[in-house]
């Protein structure tokens, strides 16, 4: 594929993400997100598999796909899917490429082997709660630490951060782990989309 038509093609894709979280806010406007709701905006991504396995649109898929697996959407279900559209349009300017770049993270970003390896999660994650994230890290045979110290992998930075992390209280993980990676750690920072591509999801 030439370079113009790559960029074509990255831009038509970046269309569409936009199009979907505009669509996501028409759907929470009231506050509630129904089971007919819930198939209209899977519907509308199978229609654009382009952007299937692209953040954030891939974590939505993979939630909607599992909570209408049994053809009924739960009140909880309900809940948790007007959640997780809320996250993803309140941080949808959290999700673009600048602010990414005001983060420490490793660039470029590793490989996640997750078997044996010590993670620690700071933030709010678009994935799911932090239980639900210790979960899934303990599931690929991961460790959980609370805080980053040195025998930290991997601290892995939620998507929902604030830019200006510094100033809040999950960002002394994120100051300790840029400490101990300056003082020779092999600790390696990354987002949530990274974690999350390397998951497979």
């Amino acid at each position: 594929m030439s370079k113009a038509r790559s960029r074509t093609a990255a831009s038509i894709q970046d269309r569409l993400i936009d199009e979907l979280i505009g669509v996501s806010r028409g759907v929470i406007a009231d506050g509630v997100v129904d089971e007919r709701e819930a198939i209209f905006m899977g519907q509308w991504i199978e229609n654009h598999r382009e952007v299937a396995d692209k953040w954030p649109v891939n974590v939505l898929y993979a939630r909607l796909t599992e909570m209408l697996k049994d053809g009924i959407l739960s009140r909880g279900e309900q809940g948790a899917l007007l959640e997780t559209l809320k996250e993803i349009t309140g941080g949808a300017s959290s999700i673009d490429q600048s602010h990414s770049t005001t983060l420490p993270l490793d660039r470029p970003m590793p490989s996640v082997e997750f078997e044996g390896a010590t993670f620690c999660l700071t933030g709010r994650f678009v994935f799911g709660s932090q239980i639900e994230c210790e979960e899934t890290i303990s599931e690929m045979g991961g460790i959980v630490d609370d805080a980053p110290n040195a025998e930290t992998d991997f601290l892995i930075i939620g998507e929902l951060c604030s830019p200006d992390w510094e100033h809040t209280t999950f960002g002394r993980n994120i100051e300790n782990a840029v400490e101990l990676r300056e003082q020779g750690h092999p600790i390696r920072i990354i987002s949530e989309e990274h974690w999350v591509d390397q998951l497979g999801v």
